[in-house]
């Protein structure tokens, strides 16, 4: 078993505000559906009201990401899977219901987790 992230970018969600009701609506369907099989690990989204700081080795403090990175915004979800084609289908049902395309990547395993 692997597990996937599914994530989009903020400026991915390109619908009207008259669907974003449904939207949420439709993506929790599908995050509950995971919850009951049993795949579902955590998920959420970056809360872009709370401005990020890069923090040092030495314990620096600055205000805003790495300069050179593209802004890391939107939402995600983590889930536990046996295979890349079930993520792949998982990813297809959340840009369903989310209407915008999901990106896919696997976590490297880390022994200590």
């Amino acid at each position: 078993m692997a597990k996937y992230l599914i994530s989009f970018p903020s400026a991915a969600m390109n619908i009207p505000d008259s669907e974003l009701e449904a939207v949420g609506q439709d993506a929790r369907m599908v995050i509950r559906e995971a919850k009951a099989a049993g795949v579902y690990v955590f998920g959420g989204g970056i809360d872009e009201t709370v401005p990020p700081v890069l923090v040092a080795a030495d314990g620096a403090v600055a205000e805003g990401g790495y300069p050179w990175a593209p802004p890391l915004n939107g939402g995600f979800t983590v889930l536990e899977l046996a295979s890349r084609e079930a993520a792949i289908a998982w990813a297809a049902r959340l840009a369903k219901a989310c209407r915008c395309d999901q990106e896919l990547r696997v976590f490297g395993l880390d022994p200590e987790s």
